[in-house]
C-alpha cells in the first residue's frame, strides 16, 4: 500500500511538540519545507506566524520564546534561508532562549551536485545550539523503528532547548518530493496515550546544599562593605534580591534589565556616582552577584580582582568577561536568595553594615535629585530623560524591551527604582539584529499586556523588514524611536574623534523619514517635540490599538553635551553634601 512518507514525519514532529507545550511556530516561506510548514498550519495547538524574511521569522520566534519562556518553532526552506536564522540562534544561544530551528534540506542523493538552494546545513550553526542532528528524509525503508525515532527525536528537542542551560536546537530536515500531501495514507507512529510526550525529562533540581548557604551566610554576616549585584540573565525573582539586600543591609546594584531594581536598598545612580568619583573609597568586602555583569563599564571595572566576588549563575555561563569572580554557585539563583534571607536575618550583622548602606542611600538620595532636576529642566528631548520618563510612566502589566547601544546604557544611568513591568533586552550578543521582530515576538507572546520598545534610529532601521505584515498580525505595541541620525554611542568612543571620517564610518547618519517608513506598513507616528511631551505620546500610542511609532528627534552632539552636565550636575551636588 502507497503511504505517505512526508506527511507522516511532519506530523509526528508537530504532535510531540504540541504535546511539549510549543504553542507557537514562525515559518519562512519555500517549497522544501512544505511538508512541516502544512503540518505546522493544520495543528490547531500551534500558531503560525509567516515571515518572509527568515531573519525577521527567527528574532520573532526569540521574541516569542522570551515572552512565553516555551521554546518556539523557526522553520525555513534549504540553502541561504537557513544562513539568515544564524544572528538570531547566536542571540538564543548566549542569552539562554529556547528556540527548535528547523532548516529543510535536500536528501543526501542532492548534495554536493549543484541542486539548486543547496549548502551543507549539516552543523552549520556550529557549538552555538544545544543539539543538532541531521534527520535523514524519510522514505519506502522507514520501518517501526524509524518512525518510533521521528516523535523520540521531536521530543529531546522540545526537552534540550528547554533544559537548563536553556537554547537553540538545530534540526536539519531532509524531505524528497512530492513535498505536498499524495492523497495515500500518512506513514506515522502512534503517539504516548492521554497526550503525554514520546519521552518526558525531569530536570534536576537547582537547590543549593545547606554547607555552601550556611558558608555564604557566614561570610556575608562577617562582611561589613557588601553589595548585592543583578545584571540581565539572572533567575531570581526581582523581589528576592531585594528581600536579600534588606536582610544584610546591603545596597542593591541592579541593572534594570535583571528587573530587580527595586525596594529601599536600591541604588540607581551608579552610573552617575562612579563618574563622580564617589566610588573611590567604596570598595566592598565581598560582592554576591546574580546573573551577568552590570552594562556600566566605569562600576564593573570597578569591581576589580582585589574584591571577593561570588556570582551565582545556574548555567555556569561564565558571565565574567573581566575575569574577576573568585567563585561561581551553579545553582538556581531564586533558591540561593531565599535561602540566604532565611539565614541572614541578622539584626546585629545589619547594624554593622548600616553605615556603609546608609552612605550609599545618601548619595543615591543625592545623585537623583541632582539628576531629575536637571533632566526636568530641559525642554528640547534627551535621550537619558525620555528613557526615564517612558520606564517611570508604563502600567505594571507592561513590558519594555529596550535595544542595546545607547537606550540599554541610558535606562541603567537614569532610570528610577520601581516594580511591575518586565524589561526585555537582547543582551546576550547585545547587538541591534532584529530588535524590531523581537518586540514584535515578545508582544505576540503576551497579548494581555501591552508592548513598549525603546531604539535609536540605526537599530529601526536595521531591521525594518520586521514590520512586514505587521497590521495584519493583531499585535499591540508601541516603539519609541529616538531619531538622531545616527549611531549616537560613536559620539561616546574614541572614534570621534577622527574628524574627517567619523560620520561616514561610525555614525552613518541615513535622513531617512522613518514616519514615512513607517506608514507603507500601516504604522501610525506621534512627533514629539518637547521632553515633556514623550510620555503623553507614549501612553496615547499605547491606547490605540495596532502598532504605533513615537517619534522624538533628538542632537546627537547635544545628546553627549547633556549625558556630561548630569554627571556634572551630580559630582557639584556630591561635592555640596560633603560640604
Amino acid at each position: 500500500m502507497n503511504v505517505d512518507h512526508n506527511t507522516g514525519f511532519a506530523r509526528s514532529l508537530v504532535d510531540e511538540w504540541a504535546r511539549a507545550g510549543v504553542s507557537d511556530a514562525c515559518v519562512a516561506p519555500g517549497s522544501r519545507s512544505t511538508p512541516l510548514a502544512l503540518a505546522l498550519a493544520d495543528d490547531p495547538r500551534v500558531r503560525v506566524h509567516v515571515h518572509l524574511d527568515e531573519r525577521s521569522a527567527s528574532f520573532f520566534a526569540l521574541g516569542l520564546a522570551k515572552s512565553t519562556g516555551r521554546p518556539a518553532v523557526v522553520l525555513c526552506t534549504s540553502g541561504t534561508a537557513a544562513a539568515n536564522f544564524h544572528p538570531a540562534v547566536l542571540e538564543a544561544h548566549h542569552a539562554h532562549v529556547p528556540l527548535i530551528v528547523c532548516t529543510a534540506d535536500r536528501p543526501f542523493e542532492l548534495r554536493d551536485t549543484g541542486a539548486g538552494q543547496t549548502v551543507h546545513q549539516a552543523g552549520l550553526y556550529g557549538d552555538a545550539v544545544r543539539w543538532a542532528v541531521d534527520v535523514e528524509a524519510p522514505n519506502d525503508s522507514s520501518d517501526a523503528g524509524v518512525t518510533r525515532a521521528w516523535r523520540a527525536v521531536a521530543a529531546r528537542a522540545a526537552a534540550t532547548a528547554s533544559a537548563r542551560p536553556r537554547g537553540p536546537v538545530h534540526l536539519n530536515l531532509a524531505f524528497r518530493e512530492p513535498l505536498v500531501p499524495t492523497g495515500s495514507p500518512p506513514l506515522e507512529h502512534e503517539g504516548r496515550r492521554g497526550g503525554a510526550p514520546w519521552v518526558a525529562v525531569h530536570q534536576a533540581p537547582l537547590a543549593p546544599p545547606d554547607e555552601l548557604v550556611r558558608d555564604l551566610a557566614a561570610r556575608a554576616r562577617r562582611a561589613e562593605r557588601g553589595l548585592v549585584v543583578a545584571g540581565w540573565g539572572t533567575d531570581a525573582a526581582p523581589g528576592l534580591l531585594d528581600e536579600l539586600a534588606r536582610a544584610l543591609g546591603w545596597p542593591l546594584l541592579a541593572d534594570p534589565v535583571s528587573g530587580a531594581r527595586l525596594g529601599p536598598n536600591a541604588v540607581s545612580t551608579y552610573e552617575a556616582l562612579a563618574r563622580a568619583g564617589f566610588l573611590h573609597d567604596k570598595t566592598p568586602d565581598l560582592v554576591l552577584r546574580f546573573g551577568a555583569a552590570l552594562t556600566s563599564k566605569l562600576v564593573t571595572e570597578w569591581l576589580d580582582d582585589a574584591v571577593p566576588q561570588v556570582v551565582v549563575d545556574a548555567d555556569r555561563a561564565w558571565l565574567d568577561p573581566h575575569r574577576v569572580a573568585t567563585e561561581v554557585v551553579p545553582f538556581d539563583g531564586g533558591a540561593i536568595a531565599r535561602a540566604l534571607v532565611g539565614a541572614c536575618q541578622d539584626a546585629e550583622a545589619a547594624g554593622r553594615a548600616s553605615r556603609w548602606l546608609d552612605g550609599w542611600l545618601t548619595a543615591e538620595a543625592t545623585a537623583r535629585a541632582a539628576l531629575d532636576a536637571l533632566l526636568d529642566t530641559w525642554e528640547e528631548p534627551f535621550e537619558g530623560r525620555v528613557v526615564r520618563d517612558v520606564y517611570a510612566a508604563l502600567p505594571d502589566d507592561a513590558d519594555l524591551v529596550v535595544a542595546s547601544s545607547m537606550p540599554v546604557r541610558d535606562l541603567e544611568a537614569f532610570a528610577r527604582p520601581r516594580s511591575g513591568p518586565r524589561v526585555f533586552a537582547n543582551r546576550g550578543v547585545n547587538g541591534i539584529d532584529g530588535f524590531v521582530s523581537t518586540v514584535l515576538g515578545i508582544a505576540a507572546g503576551s497579548p494581555a499586556r501591552r508592548t513598549v520598545a525603546l531604539l535609536g534610529d540605526l537599530c529601526f532601521l536595521h531591521d525594518a523588514n520586521g514590520l512586514l505584515g505587521v497590521a495584519s498580525r493583531g499585535i499591540d505595541a508601541t516603539f519609541v524611536v529616538l531619531d538622531n541620525n545616527g549611531g549616537g554611542i560613536f559620539s561616546f568612543l574614541p572614534q570621534a574623534d577622527y574628524g574627517a571620517h567619523f560620520e561616514t564610518l561610525f555614525a552613518t547618519p541615513q535622513s531617512i523619514d522613518l514616519a514615512a517608513l513607517a506608514a507603507v506598513h500601516g504604522v501610525h507616528t506621534i512627533r514629539v517635540e518637547k521632553g515633556r511631551d514623550a510620555v503623553p505620546a507614549v501612553h496615547e500610542a499605547m491606547a490605540a490599538p495596532g502598532v504605533s511609532m513615537v517619534l522624538v528627534p533628538v542632537d546627537r552632539a547635544d545628546n553627549v553635551t547633556r549625558h556630561r552636565s548630569a554627571w556634572d550636575a551630580v559630582r557639584a551636588a556630591l561635592a555640596g553634601e560633603v560640604a
